[in-house]
């Protein structure tokens, strides 16, 4: 459900192709207030995942529309997204806060999602570039740029350990002013905390949602000369142990 519109979308995650009874599903759920999509997710994967890579809608556009930090945002069914709002924009402040932006900057947003930081830092920066593994999250990025008309905004298809690298080494003249990174619990991948090392930025913005990866990856940042600036913890979850957390890096001098 949507903060800030109260969209609903309710998303069947099946072991097969289709279910029986959509009809009858949907008149039902239409009785609900703000009942916006009905999606079918197909997983037939043995393994722990959740979702599976195929959606399909069955009732409305597929997507719910919420807002933080005065930005619009589409979400479809297999995209990440915060699920504490009012504590989003809180991080998202924090983040925008460590990133320091004045106008001009080159901003790289690793891990982007539906390019909700993306988004946040393209009002203020330059020019921003997102990168994300899963389709659906890059589409709707891309619509939520023409959405908000943030023009600076561009999202790349891939995963960041080798979209990044590849762009370092076929532009070495172009100056990367900030990265922000949020990856998922399992940190980031060795060979890209090297290319962000290489890339040099003038900051570093570190979102993570794990505090074992977390000290992990600053430990090997730290031996590339990036140091911890400020670390702010973000109760998204509260009474439970879980905690999101923003760390400011720039170099050692």
């Amino acid at each position: 459900k949507a903060f800030s519109t109260g969209q609903i979308m309710v998303c069947l995650i099946v072991n097969g192709e289709k279910v029986r009874g959509t009809e009858a599903l949907i008149k039902r759920l239409k009785t609900i207030s703000g009942f916006t999509t009905l999606c079918l997710n197909i997983n037939t994967s043995r393994g722990n995942t959740i979702l599976g890579q195929k959606t399909r809608v069955l009732y409305g556009p597929g997507v719910i529309i919420e807002t933080i930090c005065g930005i619009s945002f589409e979400i479809s069914a297999n995209a990440f997204f915060q699920v504490n709002p009012v504590q989003t924009e809180v991080l998202y402040e924090k983040v925008l806060e460590f990133a320091d932006l004045h106008g001009t900057e080159n901003v790289w947003d690793l891990y982007c999602g539906t390019g909700t930081i993306s988004l946040s830092l393209a009002e203020k920066a330059g020019k921003v570039h997102g990168v994300e593994i899963v389709p659906q999250a890059v589409e709707n990025a891309r619509r939520n740029a023409e959405r908000n008309g943030l023009s600076n905004a561009e999202f790349f298809l891939g995963k960041a350990e080798e979209v990044l690298p590849q762009h370092v080494r076929e532009n070495p003249d172009d100056k990367i002013s900030c990265i922000v990174v949020d990856p998922p619990r399992k940190g980031c991948d060795r060979g890209l905390l090297d290319t962000i090392l290489e890339a040099s930025p003038d900051r570093l913005i570190y979102v993570s949602c794990d505090s074992a990866t977390l000290a992990r990856d600053l430990k090997i940042l730290a031996e590339g000369g990036y140091l911890p600036r400020v670390i702010q913890p973000v109760d998204m979850f509260p009474h439970t142990v879980g905690v999101e957390t923003v760390v400011q890096l720039s170099k050692g001098n």
